[in-house]
C-alpha cells in the first residue's frame, strides 16, 4: 500500500494546493485556528494552582544561567533546553503565572494553524480548518496549553516537522528544506526525547516517496543521522538520571495500552468522538491515512514496548504530540461526513457540549497537581493567610519529609518582599544545583529564638508536631505552642508562639 499509493507528485501538490486554498483560505487556515485555540486556552489561565512541576520549572528558571547548567549536569537534563528557554522568557516578562504559561497557550495555538495547514495539504483546506478546530477542543489540550512545562512546544514542533517534511518531498533538491526539516526535530529531541517517535511515521512518508526518487533514501538517512548526532549527549546524560527521575512510573501491562487515550484526551467522550470521526476519514491519497494512522498509533506502542525494561515511559503527558494526528483524521472524517458546514458546525457544537464537563476540570484549582504520588496542596490560600497574619521578624518550617515542593509553592504564592527565615533548612536546592532543599542534620542547632514560627505541614493532623519530622517536632514542643491553626485542601497552616515557660 505505502508504494503503490504515495501522495501526488511534488507539482501536482503544488498545484492543487494552489487551486484549492487561495490567499484568503490560507489566512483562514491560520487564522482561526489560532485564534479559537488561544480563546479556548487562555480561558481560566490563572484559575488553577501551580502544580509541582510548574513549581520546578519557577525554581530552575529563576536561577541564573551557570547554575542551570550545573542543575542540569544532575537532574533533569530532558527539559534543559526548555528552562532555558524560560529563562530568558521569565527575564524579560516577569514570573507571573500568567507570563510563565503564556508560552504554552501560544505554542498550541501555534500548533492549530499548523494542523489546519498539514490538514489542508493532505485532505484539503475544509478539513484543513475541521481539524485545527477539533484540536482547540480536546481538553489535553487545554490543561496543558496552561502548564509552564515542555509539552505544548513538543506538540508545536511534532506537527512542524510533519509539514516541513512535507515540504521537503516537494522539493527534495533543497539542501534549505532538509536543513529545516532536521534542526526542527533537534528542537523537539531537545525538548522531548520520546517525541521523536513521530519519526515512524515520518519514515513511512519517505519510503512511499523512495519508490520513485531514490536519493531519499541516502538524503533522509544523512538527516536523521546528523539529528541523532547532534542529540546524543543529551540523550546519554538523560539516560543517566532516567532512574532517579521516572523511578516512581509503573511499569504498563495491556490494559494500560489500551485505555491510554483517555488519559491522553482528558476525556473519554473527546477521545471517543475524534476516534469515530477519524474512522470516517477517507482520501484518494492512501499515504494521507497511513502518515496520520501511523502518528497517531504507533508512538504508544513504541514507548510501551519500551516501559518493558527497567525504566517505564509510559505517562499520557509524553504521548500528547499524537493528538494532531487524531485531530487530523478527525477533521477529514468530518469534512467527508458533512457535505456543508451547517452540518459540520452542528457537529462541532456537540463534541464541545460533550467535552464541557472536562474542559471545567482541566481548570480546577488543583488540577495541575492531581493524586500521583500526593494529594493537591493549596499553596495559594496558605500563603495568603500568611501573608494576612505576617509580623516582621517571623520564621517558617516546611514539612519537607511528607510533602515534595510545599516549600516552593507557598514561597512562590507569598509576596515576594515578604522573607521569613526558613528555620530547618541546611542548603537550598540553587546552592546545591538540585530539585530537593536539604534540612539541618541536628535540628536543635538552627533556631535562632523567634518569637513566632509558621508551621506548614502535610495533612490534617490536629497536632501540628505529629506532622512533621519528628527531630525537628522534638525540638519545636520544647520551645513553643500552637497558637491557633487552620486547614486547607492538602495541608494545616499553624502559628506558633514561643513559650516563655520554657
Amino acid at each position: 500500500m505505502v508504494a503503490t499509493a504515495p501522495l501526488p507528485p511534488p507539482r501536482e501538490a503544488t498545484q492543487s494546493a494552489e487551486a484549492a486554498a487561495p490567499s484568503r483560505h490560507r489566512t483562514q487556515l491560520l487564522l482561526w485556528p489560532f485564534v479559537l485555540t488561544f480563546g479556548v486556552t487562555g480561558y481560566g489561565l490563572t484559575a488553577p494552582v501551580l502544580g509541582r512541576d510548574e513549581l520546578i520549572t519557577w525554581d530552575v528558571v529563576t536561577r541564573d544561567t551557570a547554575q542551570i547548567l550545573a542543575t542540569l549536569h544532575n537532574v533533569d537534563a530532558v527539559h534543559g533546553t526548555y528552562y532555558l528557554l524560560m529563562h530568558l522568557w521569565v527575564n524579560l516578562f516577569g514570573d507571573s503565572a500568567i507570563s510563565m504559561r503564556l508560552p504554552s497557550v501560544l505554542a498550541a495555538s501555534g500548533a492549530a494553524s499548523v494542523l489546519s495547514l498539514l490538514g489542508n495539504r493532505l485532505f484539503g483546506p475544509r478539513a484543513g480548518i475541521l481539524a485545527g478546530i477539533l484540536f482547540a477542543l480536546v481538553p489535553a489540550v487545554s490543561r496543558y496549553a496552561q502548564e509552564a512545562r515542555s509539552y505544548a512546544l513538543v506538540v508545536l514542533l511534532a506537527a512542524l516537522a510533519t509539514l516541513l517534511l512535507l515540504q521537503v518531498l516537494d522539493r527534495p533538491r533543497s539542501v534549505w528544506r532538509w536543513a529545516a526539516y532536521a534542526l526542527t526535530l533537534v528542537g523537539l529531541g531537545l525538548l522531548h526525547v520520546i517525541a521523536l517517535s513521530v519519526v515512524a511515521a515520518h519514515a513511512c512518508m519517505l519510503a512511499a516517496h523512495a519508490r520513485r526518487d531514490r536519493s531519499l533514501w541516502w538524503k533522509s538517512a544523512l538527516a536523521l543521522l546528523t539529528v541523532a548526532v547532534l542529540l546524543a549527549p543529551v540523550v546519554l546524560l538523560s539516560r543517566s538520571q532516567v532512574n532517579v527521575q521516572l523511578g516512581w512510573v509503573p511499569v504498563p501491562d495491556g490494559w494500560a495500552l489500551l485505555s491510554i487515550w483517555w488519559d491522553i484526551f482528558a476525556s473519554g467522550a473527546c477521545a471517543g468522538a475524534l476516534i469515530a470521526l477519524a474512522l470516517l476519514a477517507r482520501s484518494p491519497r492512501r499515504a494521507a491515512l497511513l502518515l496520520c494512522a501511523v502518528w497517531a498509533l504507533l508512538p504508544p506502542v513504541l514507548v510501551w514496548l519500551a516501559s518493558q525494561g527497567g525504566v517505564s515511559y509510559f505517562r499520557s503527558v509524553y504521548l500528547l504530540f499524537t493528538i494532531p494526528a487524531w485531530a487530523l483524521l478527525a477533521g477529514a472524517g468530518l469534512s467527508a461526513a458533512c457535505h456543508s458546514w451547517k452540518a459540520a458546525t452542528a457537529l462541532l457544537a456537540v463534541l464541545a457540549v460533550l467535552s464541557l464537563f472536562d474542559q471545567r476540570q482541566v481548570r480546577q484549582p488543583f488540577d495541575h497537581d492531581g493524586p500521583i504520588l500526593q494529594p493537591p496542596l493549596d499553596y495559594r490560600s496558605a500563603a495568603d493567610l500568611i501573608a494576612k497574619h505576617y509580623r516582621p521578624g517571623d520564621a517558617v518550617v516546611y514539612d519537607r519529609e511528607h510533602s515534595w515542593k510545599l516549600d516552593a509553592g507557598v514561597q512562590y504564592y507569598l509576596p515576594r518582599g515578604l522573607k521569613m527565615r526558613d528555620v530547618f533548612l541546611q542548603s537550598a536546592p540553587r546552592e546545591i544545583n538540585q530539585l530537593y532543599a536539604i534540612d539541618c542534620f541536628v535540628p536543635d542547632r538552627c533556631l535562632k529564638g523567634e518569637q513566632r514560627v509558621w508551621l506548614l505541614a502535610h495533612g490534617d493532623e490536629p497536632d501540628p508536631f505529629n506532622a512533621i519530622n519528628q527531630g525537628q517536632a522534638y525540638v519545636l514542643r520544647n520551645r513553643y505552642k500552637p497558637s491557633w491553626s487552620q486547614s486547607m485542601a492538602g495541608m494545616t497552616v499553624t502559628l506558633l508562639v514561643r513559650d516563655d515557660k520554657h
